[in-house]
């Protein structure tokens, strides 16, 4: 099978169960954020992040590929019943996870800055890109073209991210960079 087709040289591209769809449409952009959150996660997993943490990002690409299909996947057609739903298990999972990590971290004092070492700062990257892609599902929500089930997801994911960079940091002896507001001058 060849990787080219030519069908979407006219900018629109074919839904998972049949139809098509400008690339620009609400649906192909929130499931080619998350794609693009994917592919930030894999980023992450290669710059010596701690095995445990590495395992937790396999999980959450594996999950977030199913986040993917299910946006590009319209309800109702035949394929649909070929998509596994989103499990509110992860959303569980995840909160687990946060608490667990937030038992290795001192309370936050101050806002931090996305830095630290590879690991942490390729997860604060991959947190962003997880808001993004939260706020491209929330229009396709808005439009009836995503669930709240991946929104949700989305939420407790960006969170995630952020304990887990500050834990990267935390096991690699780095203190997190706190933001200090320069004093307004007058």
């Amino acid at each position: 099978m060849k990787i080219y087709t030519k069908t979407g040289d006219t900018g629109e591209t074919g839904l998972f169960g049949g139809g098509r769809v400008r690339k620009d449409s609400v649906r192909v952009d929130a499931y080619g954020e998350v794609d693009e959150l994917n592919a930030s996660l894999g980023l992450a997993r290669s710059l010596s992040m701690p095995s445990d943490l590495d395992a937790l990002l396999q999980r959450l690409q594996e999950q977030l590929f199913t986040v993917g299909a299910v946006l590009a996947t319209p309800p109702g057609t035949k394929a649909s019943g070929f998509i596994p739903p989103l499990k509110a298990e992860w959303i569980a999972d995840m909160e687990r996870a946060i608490d667990t990590f937030e038992g290795e971290l001192s309370p936050m004092t101050h806002f931090i800055l996305p830095a630290g070492v590879q690991a942490a700062a390729a997860l604060h990257l991959a947190r962003t890109v997880c808001r993004r892609a939260e706020r491209r599902v929330v229009t396709a929500l808005s439009e009836g073209e995503a669930s709240k089930d991946a929104v949700a997801y989305l939420n407790r994911l960006s969170d995630l991210l952020f304990v887990m960079a500050r834990v990267a940091n935390r096991r690699a002896g780095v203190e997190d960079v706190k933001w200090i507001a320069e004093k307004p001058t007058t």
